[in-house]
C-alpha cells in the first residue's frame, strides 16, 4: 500500500455512497472492502483507495461513523490521508442552483448554540467549543476547480431549513454559505480528532427555503455527485506532493467572516 493515498468517504445514505462508487464504474477497479459496510474501490490511472461507508443522517451518526471507521483504519495499520464527507445538499441562492456541485471552504455548524431574544449565539461564542472545520485550502480550492464546483462555506443543520424565513436567517448569519447538508461537520469533527484532514463536497438537489419535494432533483443531484468524484480522484492523486500546513480554527473563522462564494 505504500504511495498510495487512502481516502475515506462518508455519506449519509447507501444512494449517495453508491452514486460515490459508481464513478469509477469504467475502468476502476472494485476491491474486497475492510468489512462489510464499507464499498473499496481502487480509481483507473491513480494511486487512489478508496473506502466508502453511509454512516447515516444527521452530524451525530455522522461523527460516530466516522470516528468508528477512522479507528478501525483501511487495514494493514496504516491510517487514512483524507476523509471526504459527500452526498446531496440544499443550495442557497444565488450561488448555488439545482444541479450545481458545491466544494466547501469552511465546514460550519449552522444551529449548534443557543437561542435568546437577544437572538441566536455559536457554541464558539459560549465557549463550549469549535463550529468551524476547513479543509486544506490549496486542495479545496484545486478541487473546485477540477469539477468546476462553487467554492464557499457549507452549513451543518440538525433540523433542515423548510421556511423561507429560516433560509434568510442562516444567509444573514452565515455570509457567503452555498449549501445546506446535516452531516460534513459530524465528519470533519472525528477527523480533526484523529488529526486527518477533510473536503466536503456536495451536489445541489433542492434549494434552501419553502419544503417542495415536487421541485426536488434527487436522482440529477445523484448523478452530479458521480461526475463530481470522478472529477476529484485525480486531484487526490497528488495532492500529498504539494499541501502545506493545515488551517487552523482561527484562520477558518476569519475566512468564512465576508467575502463572497464563486470558482477558484
Amino acid at each position: 500500500m505504500t504511495g498510495l493515498t487512502r481516502v475515506l468517504v462518508v455519506t449519509a445514505v447507501p444512494a449517495e455512497r453508491d452514486a460515490v462508487t459508481r464513478s469509477v464504474a469504467r475502468g476502476g477497479v472494485p476491491l474486497p472492502g475492510v468489512r462489510p459496510e464499507v464499498l473499496r474501490v481502487c480509481p483507473a490511472r491513480t494511486r487512489v483507495v478508496v473506502d466508502a461507508v453511509a454512516a447515516g443522517a444527521g452530524p451525530a451518526a455522522a461523527a460516530a461513523g466516522t470516528a468508528t471507521s477512522l479507528a478501525l483504519g483501511p487495514g494493514r495499520g496504516e491510517p487514512y490521508d483524507l476523509v471526504v464527507s459527500a452526498g446531496i445538499a440544499g443550495g442557497f441562492a444565488p450561488y448555488a442552483a439545482v444541479g450545481a456541485t458545491v466544494v466547501a471552504s469552511a465546514v460550519l455548524a449552522a444551529d449548534l448554540g443557543v437561542r435568546t431574544t437577544g437572538g441566536f449565539s455559536d457554541m464558539a461564542e459560549l465557549g463550549f467549543g469549535v463550529v468551524a472545520h476547513g479543509p486544506p485550502a490549496a486542495l479545496a480550492e484545486s478541487a473546485a476547480a477540477a469539477l468546476g464546483a462553487v467554492y464557499g462555506p457549507v452549513l451543518t443543520v440538525s433540523t433542515v431549513t423548510g421556511t423561507a424565513d429560516r433560509a434568510t436567517e442562516l444567509a444573514a448569519r452565515h455570509e457567503g454559505a452555498v449549501a445546506e447538508a446535516m452531516e460534513g461537520f459530524g465528519v470533519a469533527t472525528a477527523a480533526s480528532l484523529h488529526g486527518v484532514p477533510v473536503l466536503e463536497i456536495r451536489s445541489v438537489s433542492n434549494a434552501v427555503g419553502p419544503r417542495d419535494r415536487a421541485a426536488w432533483r434527487v436522482p440529477e443531484a445523484l448523478r452530479a455527485l458521480t461526475d463530481a468524484c470522478a472529477a476529484l480522484w485525480p486531484v487526490l492523486d497528488t495532492w500529498k506532493d504539494r499541501e502545506g500546513p493545515w488551517p487552523t480554527q482561527e484562520t477558518v473563522r476569519d475566512a468564512t467572516r465576508g467575502g463572497s462564494p464563486g470558482r477558484p
